[in-house]
């Protein structure tokens, strides 16, 4: 067995079943704004973040391009960063309101990836994150965490570029969206 589905293995038998994402309402729109929100802060703060967008009923793509830019700032201050945040999520609910749909009936998860990326504010992570745990793709999610246990504990180059170590875990790991969703959980958790 090879050393990254061996380190699965032991998290769960440790950890056992995460259930990811995080999130209270568990719809689609909520796991998008929540990748969103999570850049750069403590998941913490996103959650009084969402909170406080559920409070004022600001939690589909309509209603936060219909929230003046100030009100909605306010509402997300909580996670940081909340005018270029505001901006983003701006974007995003343009984004899916437009393309929601398609990304639903499509399997070519590069091309759909290639999309997330032109949108303003997301990069690789926030992509990657979106497609695996709103849209159910399989592709594997590299954070900081994910970096720090391919250093320590599978002695992988930490600092090697987000594509070059997802395609090592992708590689070594069936495709599947639950054993990426789970793994990715479980590095949160260690």
């Amino acid at each position: 067995m090879n050393p990254i589905c061996k380190f699965f293995d032991i998290l769960f038998d440790y950890y056992g079943p995460q259930k990811w994402w995080p999130c209270q309402t568990g719809a689609r729109w909520e796991i998008i704004v929540g990748a969103i929100l999570t850049q750069n802060t403590a998941w913490t703060n996103v959650e009084k973040a969402i909170g406080n967008l559920l409070s004022a009923d600001v939690m589909s793509p309509e209603s936060v391009l219909a929230t003046p830019d100030d009100k909605l700032q306010e509402l997300i201050r909580p996670a940081g960063f909340f005018t270029q945040k505001c901006a983003y999520l701006k974007a995003m609910a343009a984004f899916m309101l437009e393309r929601e749909l398609a990304f639903e009936q499509s399997a070519d998860v590069w091309a759909l990836r290639k999309e997330l990326l032109s949108v303003n504010g997301v990069g690789r992570e926030t992509a990657d994150s979106i497609l695996l745990y709103a849209f159910n793709k399989p592709i594997f999610v590299i954070d900081a965490y994910t970096r720090r246990v391919a250093e320590r504990h599978l002695h992988l180059d930490g600092t090697l570029h987000y594509d070059t170590l997802q395609k090592i875990f992708m590689d070594a790991l069936p495709a599947d969206v639950a054993i990426y969703n789970e793994y990715h959980a479980l590095i949160v958790a260690l």
